[in-house]
């Protein structure tokens, strides 16, 4: 009896942790195809690229979120061409790479504080949701920039050893993404709405208070 319960244990264990690779694996490819689509700027190209990392955190969780960007990194690190203007171990040398290592935090952050809504909040209005959401993406998304604006100007003061004014770092790495990025905000927050209830199963506290509330309502 033990033995044929364990075996189906092991079984649905493997089968939960073949999910979770399914979906890390999800997100570090659409990640690689948010970096195709962009527009060229001089240091810094606009690309999808932070829109499905905010998204992987908010739909995955933090961990998986954080775990789908660091194999993105490893893939272009080790070669793989899925950076926006190519990979290897020299694209740190890109003035933009600062961006790209803080992929992992953002995604960790914007999991981390909708896992914390999630489960204090049984209950919630959309709107309320709504507006949680896009204050919590984008919190994630400055977390990027903050990062991002660092090594970028680090990048250009010490390696390319160009001087460059405070106003047109801010200008040429933070403002210019603004509107763009504010949409890609909007449109996580509102996909994150719609998916989030089809992935609680990657959080079983979640998962958990989901049962104990239906349960009450029945």
């Amino acid at each position: 009896m033990f033995t044929v319960a364990q075996a189906i244990y092991n079984t649905l264990s493997l089968i939960n942790r073949q999910k979770k690779i399914t979906v890390v694996s999800l997100f570090a490819a659409l990640t690689v195809v948010g970096s195709f689509i962009r527009i060229p700027f001089p240091y810094v190209p606009l690309t999808l690229q932070t829109f499905f990392v905010i998204l992987s955190g908010d739909v995955i969780g933090p961990r998986y979120g954080a775990y789908s960007q660091f194999l993105y990194l490893i893939l272009g690190l080790i070669g793989l061409p899925v950076f926006a203007y190519g990979g290897g171990i020299s694209y740190f040398l890109q003035p933009s790479f600062g961006y790209l290592l803080a992929y992992p935090l953002g995604a960790f952050v914007c999991g981390t504080l909708i896992r914390k809504m999630m489960r204090t909040e049984r209950r919630q209005r959309n709107f309320f949701m709504m507006m949680n959401l896009i204050l919590i993406n984008s919190i994630g998304m400055l977390v990027i920039f903050v990062i991002g604006l660092m090594y970028l100007y680090l990048n250009l003061r010490f390696i390319i050893g160009k001087e460059i004014d405070i106003m047109d770092l801010f200008w040429s790495g933070f403002i210019i993404f603004i509107p763009v990025d504010s949409m890609k905000v909007l449109l996580a927050s509102w996909l994150t709405l719609k998916l989030h209830p089809h992935f609680s199963w990657l959080d079983s506290v979640l998962q958990e208070k989901r049962r104990a509330v239906e349960n009450k309502d029945r």
